[in-house]
């Protein structure tokens, strides 16, 4: 899998890790890949995906308080287990930013 970057965040996002089920589809898809940086790009400029509204309210809540943020982000076009889901989190203290499957939780 090439390396993930992120450009103008609105916030620090720590080291960006993935668990074993994206880095294992990553390193078979490139096109997933590209969905993974094009959802980070997403997630740290606060845009936060598929999430209902009050979900994105407490994200901008937790953007202003320095808690945790979870995204959400659809594609299906890979569908692991019958989702076609990615969540990215990033944790309180900005330590880190998780991308992984809702089922890897």
């Amino acid at each position: 899998m090439n390396t993930l970057f992120v450009i103008n965040a609105a916030f620090n996002t720590g080291q960006i890790v993935a668990t074993r089920g994206v880095f294992d589809l990553a390193c078979e898809n490139r096109d997933f890949v590209q969905f993974i940086q094009k959802s980070l790009n997403r997630h740290v400029k606060g845009d936060w995906g598929d999430l209902d509204e009050e979900d994105k309210q407490t994200n901008d809540q937790a953007l202003k308080q320095d808690n945790r943020l979870l995204s959400a982000y659809n594609d299906d076009r890979f569908p692991k287990n019958g989702i076609a889901t990615i969540w990215i989190i990033t944790e309180a203290d900005r330590s880190a930013t998780t991308i992984l499957f809702p089922d890897e939780y």
